[in-house]
């Protein structure tokens, strides 16, 4: 732990990154009167939960739920934005896979009708065969959910998909991914929940639901960035600075802390003297910033972190060319290179306009794949061919077309990821014990907007000299799925 607030007095904090959990970090030190500096290396707030803006259409990057099981973090979503703010969303999605869309969660009457009754049975058998004998290494993902869902509901419902997103085989992806996923979600706890009455669905604690298989959720009405961009003007009248476009170059550090940031804004470095140091910004980018510079294998640890980069292709259709009403659909179709498609419409009528609405066909590609430099023009096109291939929409309707890039989006669980995160923390333990790493990149784990947030608001309460293991913060399945009164104690 760092040097309390209490032993070295009123601290003077710098954060890297304005998404979900920077902002969350400086309004949480901002009640505190605090005000924080941000540095921002975009020009816009929200990270990955920015809402981009094209010709007046609203477009979620990946899709975000309004929904968490840590109460701290619901209080705070209402805290900065009101509840007329919100609206409450129904939850719907499905999987499109042999021509067939089938609904997610399970159902088993829906997925009887839609595999046929011999393939259900053997499904079903599969799953039976898979408790009886579950596979010998469940350390990666492919045993993880054969164990789960037997084999062949493992090949239906996420080997394609999986592979999409990851771009190799699931035998080579580390089971934590899936484990923070699907928590402790089997074939048998689908079915259950889909046949549990409503009236125990009602009356159900939604901390002890499956976060896979809630209902509804709540949705700002123009988008999570409209969270992020209220969150940013509530902490800048505070006093709080967001300085935009500034790259981190430096994290200089003496005697086992860190003492400033060098930051390089419209090619001028400038340099922000720190107590403490919150940072979003991806963790081995972070280590190999750091002055005096770490030992190889440290930095040779933090080149070992790798990510996958995301596009949303985003096609404007007349609104009768789209007679689905589902939040997304999951593309297990081997055909296409879209893994998902979001249907922005359903997200929010706000996010759309004019009697039209817009999908977004979301991929994940490399930085260095030809697809994250082609032009936005070839992406629309591949996007508008592959909807006419799948059926869902005809080629000629589509009346406009946008692409959305972000990198860095999914932090790689690589057989090496958690050895090399492991090296990263030592170290910085020992040489910066006074950075705090948080968030998704910042952690390198695969954190929804909920965890950021959280791992954000219990860094501050580090700060002011409270004891929280932050790296606990969704790991273990029972993170989601037991309720606890003391929400800061719950990691």
């Amino acid at each position: 732990m760092s040097e309390s607030v209490e032993s070295s007095g009123r601290p003077d904090v710098v954060i890297i990154g304005a998404g979900p959990a920077g902002l969350t970090a400086a309004y949480q030190l901002s009640k505190r009167g605090v005000a924080s500096t941000i540095l921002e290396a975009d020009d816009v707030v929200g990270g990955i939960s920015r809402t981009a803006v094209r010709d007046g259409w609203r477009f979620d990057i990946g899709g975000h739920r309004f929904f968490t099981k840590v109460p701290p973090v619901e209080a705070l979503w209402f805290e900065i934005l009101g509840p007329d703010d919100f609206l409450r969303r129904p939850r719907k999605s499905r999987i499109y896979y042999d021509e067939k869309f089938i609904d997610y969660p399970l159902a088993p009457i829906n997925a009887l009708r839609s595999l046929g009754f011999l393939e259900a049975v053997r499904c079903v058998g599969s799953y039976v065969w898979a408790r009886i004998h579950p596979p010998k290494d469940q350390t990666n993902l492919e045993g993880f959910y054969a164990a789960r869902f037997g084999w062949r509901l493992y090949r239906i419902f996420f080997k394609t998909y999986t592979e999409k997103v990851w771009g190799v085989p699931v035998s080579e992806i580390e089971a934590d991914w899936g484990a923070q996923r699907v928590k402790d979600l089997s074939l048998f706890r689908a079915v259950w929940e889909a046949l549990k009455p409503k009236w125990i669905r009602r009356g159900q604690d939604k901390s002890q639901q499956v976060t896979s298989l809630i209902e509804e959720f709540n949705y700002p009405k123009y988008g999570p960035g409209m969270m992020w961009e209220r969150a940013a003007e509530l902490v800048t009248a505070r006093g709080t600075k967001i300085v935009f476009e500034s790259c981190v170059n430096t994290v200089h550090h003496h005697d086992g802390r860190a003492t400033a940031v060098t930051a390089t804004t419209d090619g001028v470095p400038t340099r922000y003297d720190c107590t403490h140091v919150i940072s979003s910004m991806p963790l081995g980018a972070l280590v190999r910033a750091m002055d005096p510079r770490p030992p190889a294998e440290v930095l040779a640890a933090a080149d070992g972190l790798t990510y996958r980069d995301f596009i949303t292709v985003a096609l404007v259709v007349p609104e009768d060319r789209v007679p689905w009403d589902d939040n997304w659909i999951y593309i297990h179709a081997p055909e296409v290179q879209t893994m998902r498609i979001q249907n922005f419409g359903s997200w929010s009528p706000y996010l759309v306009k004019d009697g039209r609405n817009v999908l977004g066909l979301e991929y994940t590609v490399l930085e260095r794949d030809p697809a994250w430099t082609a032009p936005d023009a070839d992406l629309i096109e591949q996007g508008k061919r592959e909807l006419e291939q799948l059926g869902l929409v005809q080629s000629a309707d589509v009346e406009a077309g946008y692409v959305v890039r972000m990198p860095k989006a999914y932090p790689m669980y690589d057989a090496t990821f958690k050895a090399n995160v492991e090296v990263l923390r030592t170290w910085l333990a020992e040489h910066a014990a006074n950075v705090f790493p948080v968030g998704r990149n910042g952690m390198h784990r695969y954190n929804n907007q909920d965890h950021s947030m959280y791992t954000a608001m219990l860094s501050v309460e580090n700060i002011f000299g409270a004891d929280h293991d932050v790296w606990t913060v969704n790991v273990e399945a029972d993170y989601h799925e037991e309720h606890t009164d003391s929400a800061g104690s719950d990691s």
